[in-house]
C-alpha cells in the first residue's frame, strides 16, 4: 500500500510545513500517525495517510457510531440522548442558511441516515452520499432512505439544491480541492453550504494534546482552524457568512480524549474539561471544539 505523504499544505498548497506531534489510532488500528502544520494558512493534516482504496478498513469498528449508528458504551449513550437537540439546531441552521423553509437538500457523508430522515419529515427533498456500504444499509433499513456510494457526486446534475451540508465530514475526504469545486457546481444561485469540522484551537484540544479525540487518525485527514477554513473557502468563491458553536462536542470529545489519555472512562474529569471548553466556546465561538460554518458564494446577495 502507497501511503500518502504531502510535500504541500492540502489545503492551501504552500510549501511552508513541519511536523506538529504524533497521534494514535484508538479506535481500530492502535497506529500512530504524524500531524503536520502549514505555517501559511495554520491548517494541519496527518502523514502517511492510507490511500482512498485502503482506508475503509480503518472505519470497521463497531464503536464508529456514524457508520453503526451503535448504543453500545456510556459515551455512544450520550450522543444519542443529545442527537434530538441537535438535530433541531441542524434543521434551524439549514432554514437560516438556505432562506427557505423546505427544498432540495444533499448530505454528504450521510452516515446511518437520521439527520436526513429528519429533514425529510419536515418536508425536504433529500438526497444521501455515503462511501460505507454497511451505513447505507442502515439508512435502508431504519428509515427506507435510499442512499447513494458517495463518487455520484460528480454525477448529480448542476444548480440542483438549495443546501448542502457536511456534517464532521470534510476532514475525511480525500480530494478536498475537487469535493469543493463540486459543491459549488451543485449549488442552486443563493444555496448555501453548511460544514462542520472539529476545532484544533479549540479549548478541549489545547487541554488533551496528542491524546484529543478528534485528531482520529488516520480517519481525519485534515485538522482545520477557523483561519484555515477561510482560506480554503475562498479559494474556491466561497465566503463564511456565519458561524456556530456545537457545544455539545465539548463534552463528547473530552470524554473520549479522557479515555484516550488514563484508559479508563473519568466521567467526572472529562466532564469537567468538557465544560470549560463549552464555556470558552460560549462567548467565543472560534474556540468551540466544532464549529458550524454557513458558506455562500463570495458573489451571492
Amino acid at each position: 500500500m502507497n501511503r500518502i505523504d504531502y510535500q504541500q499544505c492540502p489545503v492551501c498548497q504552500s510549501d511552508r510545513i513541519s511536523y506538529k506531534l504524533t497521534a494514535k489510532d484508538y479506535t481500530v488500528s492502535q497506529e500512530k500517525f504524524d500531524i503536520w502544520e502549514c505555517a501559511a494558512c495554520t491548517a494541519r493534516f496527518t502523514q502517511h495517510i492510507p490511500p482512498i482504496e485502503a482506508i475503509g478498513a480503518y472505519y470497521q469498528s463497531a464503536e464508529y457510531i456514524s457508520h453503526s449508528d451503535t448504543r453500545e458504551g456510556l459515551i455512544n449513550k450520550m450522543y444519542h440522548s443529545v442527537r434530538k437537540i441537535t438535530m433541531r439546531s441542524k434543521q434551524n441552521w439549514v432554514k437560516t442558511a438556505a432562506g427557505v423553509k423546505s427544498g432540495n437538500l444533499l448530505d454528504i457523508g450521510s452516515g446511518s441516515g437520521a439527520f436526513l430522515h429528519h429533514m425529510q419529515l419536515l418536508g425536504w427533498n433529500v438526497t444521501g452520499l455515503e462511501p460505507d456500504a454497511g451505513a447505507r444499509e442502515t439508512a435502508q433499513k431504519n428509515y427506507g432512505l435510499d442512499t447513494r456510494p458517495v463518487h455520484e457526486l460528480f454525477e448529480l446534475p448542476e444548480e440542483q439544491f438549495d443546501c448542502i451540508t457536511m456534517w464532521h465530514v470534510l476532514e475525511h475526504v480525500h480530494d478536498l480541492q475537487g469535493y469543493l469545486e463540486r459543491i459549488r457546481k451543485l449549488l442552486k444561485p443563493g444555496g448555501a453550504l453548511l460544514i462542520a469540522v472539529p476545532n484544533y484551537t479549540s479549548t478541549d484540544a489545547r487541554l488533551y494534546g496528542e491524546f484529543w479525540a478528534a485528531y482520529d487518525v488516520p480517519r481525519h485527514l485534515y485538522h482545520f482552524s477557523p483561519v484555515s477554513m477561510d482560506v480554503l473557502m475562498q479559494r474556491h468563491g466561497f465566503s463564511i457568512r456565519q458561524k456556530y458553536p456545537m457545544v455539545f462536542d465539548a463534552f463528547y470529545v473530552s470524554l473520549l480524549s479522557q479515555k484516550y489519555k488514563t484508559g479508563k472512562d473519568g466521567l467526572i474529569a472529562g466532564a469537567w474539561k468538557g465544560f470549560r471548553s463549552y464555556w470558552k466556546a460560549w462567548r467565543h465561538v472560534n474556540k468551540c471544539s466544532s464549529i458550524v460554518y454557513e458558506i455562500k458564494p463570495a458573489d451571492a446577495p
